[in-house]
């Protein structure tokens, strides 16, 4: 194949470390809810999107992440990523850029993986066991 008919590979398969001001406008902040209640947000969606990527990309504690100037908290960044996880604009802008790609044709489904490996451990597991190993009298 010559490369101006297909794009180089090393384009596709990677995840974004960081999204563009001008990306984050237009294909993702759309789908992001908004907070109107509270004090004005000193720093943008669009960082604060950028500083989740981070988190997710490398794998680091939330209170690991390296934040320019102190500009933002970071339980903070994880209050914005918990709402925007539990309200679903994750899930609406997955389902969107799914139906925008399927609709262009650029959707590759030959290849999926899914990934199982962040499994919930139950809390607690030994509650039965507590009155056999409990030594207090009482």
């Amino acid at each position: 194949m010559s490369p101006n008919t297909y794009p180089h590979e090393d384009t596709f398969g990677k995840l974004p470390v960081k999204v563009s001001r001008k990306d984050f406008n237009r294909y993702i902040d759309p789908y992001l809810s908004k907070c109107f209640k509270g004090p004005k947000r000193k720093i943008s969606r669009y960082k604060i999107f950028n500083y989740i990527l981070f988190v997710l990309h490398t794998g680091i504690q939330w209170n690991k992440l390296p934040v320019y100037r102190n500009e933002i908290h970071w339980s903070n960044v994880y209050r914005w990523h918990n709402k925007w996880s539990k309200d679903n604009s994750y899930q609406n802008l997955f389902e969107t850029s799914v139906i925008f790609l399927s609709g262009a044709r650029k959707l590759d489904i030959s290849s999926i993986h899914g990934d199982g490996s962040n499994t919930v451990a139950k809390k607690g597991a030994r509650i039965l066991d507590i009155r056999d190993t409990n030594t207090r009298k009482g």
